[in-house]
């Protein structure tokens, strides 16, 4: 999961016009949007590193999949008939933030008991 947001993230800079399509036109400021959600994507990744910080993490990480929702919407209302984007906002997503909930435990101290 760290991996997946680091790269995911770091994505938003490398390739930033390929998400400024996606953006829907009633949210302004595109490429501030796009600079956020990688800062945002990174920034999770790396909390996710220490357990400390693991549940804030994947709490923002869920946040932030739902806050993308209106996107995949957008995407679908240009191209209703690609039955990927469907699969990706009922199928994706939904894993997606099934995954980062699994992360909000500490697997190896459960209660979060300190030692």
């Amino acid at each position: 999961m760290i991996l997946f947001y680091l790269y995911e993230g770091v994505r938003h800079f490398l390739f930033p016009h390929s998400y400024f399509d996606i953006i829907p036109p009633y949210i302004p400021f595109h490429s501030v949007i796009n600079y956020i959600a990688g800062v945002a994507e990174i920034i999770f990744a790396l909390l996710l590193i220490f357990p400390q910080t693991r549940k804030v993490a994947a709490t923002g990480i869920m946040v932030m999949l739902i806050v993308y929702i209106p996107t995949h919407i957008y995407m679908i209302e240009v191209n209703p008939s690609a039955w990927q984007l469907w699969a990706r906002l009922f199928v994706g997503q939904p894993v997606l933030i099934l995954w980062a909930w699994w992360h909000r435990e500490d697997r190896e101290n459960p209660k979060g008991i300190l030692v």
